[in-house]
């Protein structure tokens, strides 16, 4: 997007087409302005839209232009933080309720793209998250027990089956879980897009917000060429909020990660690695993670940025860290890359804001947005709609809290993958 082929890299290549938008131009009226074209944005419109009311929805660039566009496609359930630290950090009430409502949010997930017949290859095999060392296999161990205690179809596999499920003797042991999966995230916020269009809601594309106004009983958003005025706003701009809203920006600090993607590797190539497709991630603080995708492309990635000195070393990286895995993929090259930004907060959960009168926000996912964005954006239609009230949600209401050093503690991640990734699969 925008001329740039390291913003979105294989899912621009192979997403269906996005649905048919426009620039706002002119003034309009509705019951409800979204601001952000991703999943939560999306996601709420869509919700909103079927419930009869009046959407308009103001994206900057295109759908799917942010995080939605650009991450590696694992529809997982939770979030980073064990299950059993959920009620420390949000106390018992909340913290059961974002468990229960994150463990089935894949379940919503699938079931929107089956409902509204999204093109997105979605494959509901599960995910492994990968035990690097005796340290990440206590880890899962522990993950696994406080999941299984809540009934979740989670199971640990040992050394031996993760090498056959797999196809490397890299890890100790992997977490299975079932009600995970992949998706094309690009292919799957256009399609949530196309869904809402289909209900009735109006999407703007190239439409940023420059200003927003109290106008007493409405707001007025003003784009460059336009304005909506409306009762109530969802903020949907997580990671890639700009000037309006600065507070949602200076909490969030931006960690970059990058994929890569091979071409589509032969049949003797796939049936050897991840023959039952699941998509894959690691415990090293540096994480690593790879899929395929339908047409039998290997998604590869990790943290870093690829600007700068960053896209030799990551490339470089990538090339000894996949040959490391599978020996069999030595000398096969990257056809594709890409990378973007993940809001991270403070704690590694989301935040649930009130950035004025009935305008509301989710932000923070934390490298876990397709699933939350998606149950999450469901949830503020509801509140704004008055079908349930800020009580009924799965997180408080809070003040945004500007991180301390924001900007140093981005260079430092930034600088700070490409250091290991200078160093890591050399031998």
């Amino acid at each position: 997007m925008k001329d740039d082929p390291r913003s979105h890299g294989l899912w621009e290549r192979t997403a269906p087409p996005a649905p048919p938008t426009a620039p706002l131009d002119g003034r309009i009226a509705v019951d409800v302005a979204i601001v952000g074209g991703g999943f939560t944005g999306t996601s709420a419109a869509l919700h909103l839209a079927e419930a009869g009311a009046r959407v308009a929805l103001l994206e900057g660039v295109e759908i799917g232009f942010g995080g939605s566009g650009r991450n590696v496609g694992l529809v997982n359930a939770g979030m980073w933080v064990m299950p059993d630290d959920l009620p420390g950090e949000l106390g018992e009430l909340y913290g059961s309720r974002l468990l229960d409502l994150l463990g089935g949010a894949p379940s919503v997930v699938f079931d929107l793209i089956e409902r509204h017949g999204i093109a997105c290859e979605a494959e509901r095999r599960g995910t492994l998250h990968c035990a690097v060392g005796r340290k990440g296999l206590a880890e899962l161990q522990e993950r696994a027990r406080q999941w299984q205690a809540r009934g979740a179809p989670v199971r640990l596999l040992d050394a031996e089956e993760t090498a056959r499920t797999i196809g490397t003797r890299a890890y100790a042991g992997a977490l299975l879980d079932a009600r995970a999966g992949t998706i094309q995230p690009l292919a799957y916020a256009r399609g949530l897009a196309a869904a809402a269009i289909a209900a009735g809601a109006r999407i703007y594309t190239a439409s940023p917000v420059v200003a927003v106004t109290d106008a007493g009983t409405n707001w007025r958003l003003d784009t460059r060429h336009g304005s909506v005025e409306a009762p109530s706003v969802v903020v949907a701009t997580n990671a890639y909020t700009s000037a309006v809203w600065p507070e949602i920006r200076a909490e969030l600090v931006h960690l970059p990660y990058f994929n890569m993607a091979t071409a589509p590797l032969g049949d003797n190539l796939r049936r050897s690695i991840l023959p039952e497709r699941q998509g894959v991630w690691d415990t090293k603080s540096v994480l690593s993670s790879f899929r395929f995708d339908r047409q039998g492309r290997l998604v590869f990635g990790s943290v870093g940025a690829l600007r700068g000195p960053g896209v030799a070393i990551h490339r470089d990286w990538g090339r000894r860290a996949l040959a490391r895995l599978f020996p069999q993929l030595r000398g096969v090259p990257f056809e594709t890359e890409w990378y973007g930004q993940i809001g991270m907060t403070a704690n590694n959960l989301p935040r649930f804001h009130r950035l004025g009168r009935n305008v509301v926000s989710f932000s923070g996912y934390n490298g876990r947005g397709i699933a939350p964005g998606t149950v999450f954006g469901r949830c503020l239609a509801g509140l704004v709609q008055g079908t349930i009230g800020e009580d009924d949600l799965p997180l408080p209401v809070t003040d945004p809290v500007a991180a301390p050093r924001r900007r140093l503690r981005e260079a430092v991640y930034e600088a700070g993958a490409q250091l290991a990734h200078l160093t890591d699969a050399r031998f």
